[in-house]
């Protein structure tokens, strides 16, 4: 029997914002559950059911972009810690919910965790980067405006594509090398600004810089890890050869993956800041604007993992890039950001760089 001809695997960027985003990881957003791969057919129309993703992904990427934005500028006093908490404990609220009602219980819920218990330990790594990314992205928005940070968490495609070449031996694609110079052409003439337009006293962009590129570097891992060691993981079967349980949805695993994120982020939060929680309250500063961005977070990222099945590659590079420019735009209009010459001119390279990334029939040589 003749086998097949073993191709050297490529780098793709499988979204990470679901870890996340989603994404899984962005994600935008640490989908664990993962996403059904599409049979692509070269040159085939998006369908209706691809617009509609695509203009959701969109628009969840600008609308939390903006709302964590809104909610962190103007001297915001409440903890990131406790923001993060609030959004895995409305996500994992949400998740069971959901299972009851669609005819899951409490039983099924504790069957799957008691079956999958060894997945908490693989879990724990995700989760905390995730953990980590969603702290970032408060200090990184606290301090650059949304347009600005919409660029830069760009370069999650070139930590990408470095880490799965290190740790996986995956190539790129001759499209993907250029795209990423693109991408780095970008990302520096995003930065040549001089107008500080949308920014408000005490802001340190320098920071905000760092706080983004720690959210690339760490995003970038993330997907690598995903793929690598949970992804490899298969379910154990049965005595009667049937996989246990077969309540392995997304919701389970969001509820999984909400329970992990919640008990790491609790022992953060616990050992930084604990002083003020003894002293205020967790939940002190927290105003409307903060629960408003916790809760688009929360279900933002449930929304877009569980569509993220209906989504391949290209599809998501299309959406992150119309979200860039929807989020720049809106940037403009809400804050008053000031899109110069070169920010307009860096947001068209990266525009290109990560549709050009994701493109799958450019060329089929690996370098």
């Amino acid at each position: 029997m003749c086998r097949p001809e073993k191709r050297s695997p490529s780098v793709d960027l499988e979204d990470s914002e679901g870890l996340e985003s989603s994404a899984m990881l962005n994600k935008s957003d640490l989908n664990l559950a993962g996403s059904a791969k599409k049979a692509e057919a070269g040159g085939a129309a998006i369908s209706k059911t691809g617009l509609k993703v695509l203009a959701l992904l969109a628009i969840q990427n600008c609308v939390k972009n903006l709302v964590m934005r809104s909610a962190v500028s103007g001297g915001a006093k409440f903890l990131y810690s406790a923001a993060v908490i609030g959004t895995e404990g409305t996500k994992c609220a949400c998740s069971v919910a959901y299972v009851l009602a669609t005819g899951g219980s409490p039983t099924s819920i504790y069957r799957y965790l008691k079956a999958e218990w060894r997945k908490f330990a693989l879990l724990a790594v995700p989760a905390g980067i995730y953990n980590f990314q969603q702290t970032l992205e408060y200090i990184a928005l606290s301090n650059l405006n949304a347009a600005l940070f919409s660029v830069l968490v760009q370069t999650k495609l070139l930590t990408t594509a470095i880490f799965s070449a290190a740790l996986m031996g995956k190539k790129l694609r001759k499209a993907q090398v250029i795209s990423l110079l693109l991408l780095t052409t970008g990302v520096m003439l995003a930065q040549l600004t001089k107008d500080r337009g949308g920014e408000k006293e005490g802001e340190n962009q320098l920071t905000g810089v760092l706080a983004t590129l720690g959210i690339a570097l760490s995003s970038g891992f993330a997907a690598v890890y995903t793929e690598k060691v949970i992804k490899a993981q298969r379910p154990a079967p049965e005595a009667n050869g049937a996989t246990s349980p077969r309540e392995t949805g997304l919701a389970y695993t969001q509820i999984q993956l909400a329970m992990t994120s919640l008990v790491i982020e609790g022992a953060w939060a616990a050992m930084t800041d604990s002083a003020n929680i003894l002293e205020h309250g967790l939940w002190y500063g927290f105003d409307y604007k903060a629960m408003i961005s916790v809760g688009n977070s929360a279900m933002g990222g449930l929304t877009v993992a569980a569509v993220l099945k209906f989504a391949d590659a290209v599809l998501k590079g299309y959406a992150t890039a119309i979200s860039v420019l929807l989020t720049g735009v809106m940037s403009m209009l809400l804050f008053g950001t000031s899109l110069n010459a070169e920010y307009v001119l860096g947001m068209v390279n990266v525009l290109a760089a990560v549709i050009l990334y994701n493109a799958k029939n450019l060329d089929a040589n690996a370098w």
